[in-house]
């Protein structure tokens, strides 16, 4: 087994189940975002970032995480000078949306088709540009 796939592997039933749904779907939606075990979490699209002052890192285009409370999907995205994810705020009524972060408590809080919209819009636009 992958590092992904032990880290959906330990998770306990129904959180299991919504993660490898989701993981799924993201890999439908984004298929050349390979996803890697990165931080406690799933990433996908990894890419390597440089701010002006000069610090620099990587970090992931789309990552999943189970939290205790919550589901957490990230989308490093931007789209005319605003995070994407705050742009599907009104189509996810059900889950709390803060920059880049979706959060909810389980799949059946959000339509999974407006998700994979998210992500693959996410997918053609690319990572938020560092500044």
């Amino acid at each position: 087994m992958t590092p992904v796939e032990d880290y959906i592997e330990a998770l306990e039933e129904p959180r299991r189940s919504e993660i490898r749904r989701l993981h799924e779907l993201i890999r439908e939606a984004v298929p050349e975002a390979e996803p890697s075990l990165r931080t406690g979490m799933i990433g996908y699209g990894e890419f390597h970032y440089r701010y002006a002052s000069g610090r620099e890192g990587d970090a992931d285009l789309v990552s999943l995480s189970s939290r205790k409370n919550h589901i957490s999907l990230y989308v490093l995205c931007m789209f005319d000078g605003g995070y994407l994810a705050e742009r599907y705020a009104e189509r996810l009524p059900k889950a709390n949306i803060g920059k880049s972060c979706v959060r909810f408590k389980r799949t059946s809080d959000v339509d999974l088709d407006v998700v994979r919209e998210l992500v693959a819009e996410a997918g053609r636009i690319g990572p938020a540009a560092a500044g």
